[in-house]
């Protein structure tokens, strides 16, 4: 038998030692992120298992501005006051979405557990078996009473498909996401920073239906959520969206 010289069972040995610091990184890397989202989690009363732990991570990694597809929109109109953007008219085509309905107690646990599950979809819970890609914003359907008093409990979290998969979306494993095409919608849309909750929600609806011209040109008690950064972000940047009437 050919004897392995000693450079090169060094190098191979070497090697090997190179591979086992990178893997102890990458598991130090994934708790570190884990309990990161699970003291967040905490904050709003919501578990995150340890089995999100390999979803974070690469939702993480693919984290890139740039590798993230924003929804496509025409926009149709801004509304400015004295150089300040109060909202915008945009239209977004007809699309395929990941949707999934909760209903906690409060608003911030439904999309923290809402959001997990679509998470696990995106990192290869799915029938491709493949990372799909983050698409912002990822969006939460509201639904208040009659005079716009308070939010009613059930939400609907949903995730535009990228545009590759729009065609023939791979199918989640969870039974709980279901795919469903939205129809082309006209939306008044408004931005605004900080966590999203049902007093911060409710402000906003109030506020963008006060600087709207024709508020009953849009349903009176669904409205949407959008959200840029997830939901263990410290500052985050939404908008409200009104959808006008069919």
């Amino acid at each position: 038998a050919l004897e392995e010289s000693p450079d090169s069972a060094y190098h191979s040995h070497g090697s090997s030692l190179e591979e086992e610091a990178a893997e102890r990184t990458d598991d130090e890397e994934q708790e570190r992120l884990l309990s990161y989202w699970q003291s967040v989690g905490r904050g709003h009363q919501v578990d995150v298992p340890r089995d999100m732990a390999e979803p974070i991570q690469q939702l993480t990694r693919n984290n890139n501005p740039q590798e993230r597809q924003t929804i496509p929109f025409t926009l149709i109109q801004l509304r400015e006051k004295l150089g300040d953007l109060l909202y915008e008219k945009r239209q977004y085509g007809k699309a395929k979405w990941a949707c999934i309905k909760m209903k906690e107690k409060q608003y911030e646990q439904s999309i923290c557990l809402g959001f997990m599950k679509l998470m696990r979809y995106i990192c290869e819970q799915n029938s491709s078996g493949l990372y799909l890609g983050i698409t912002i914003p990822i969006v939460t359907i509201v639904h208040t009473n009659e005079s716009q008093s308070a939010m009613t409990p059930a939400v609907t979290v949903a995730y535009y498909l990228p545009e590759v998969l729009q065609e023939q979306p791979p199918h989640p494993f969870d039974s709980d996401i279901i795919i469903e095409e939205w129809p082309s919608t006209i939306v008044y849309s408004r931005s605004f920073q900080g966590i999203t909750n049902e007093d911060s929600i409710m402000r906003e609806i109030n506020v963008l239906a006060a600087i709207l011209e024709s508020p009953e040109l849009c349903l009176q008690d669904t409205f949407i959520i959008a959200g840029y950064t997830n939901p263990a972000a410290a500052t985050r940047h939404n908008e409200v969206w009104f959808l006008q009437r069919p």
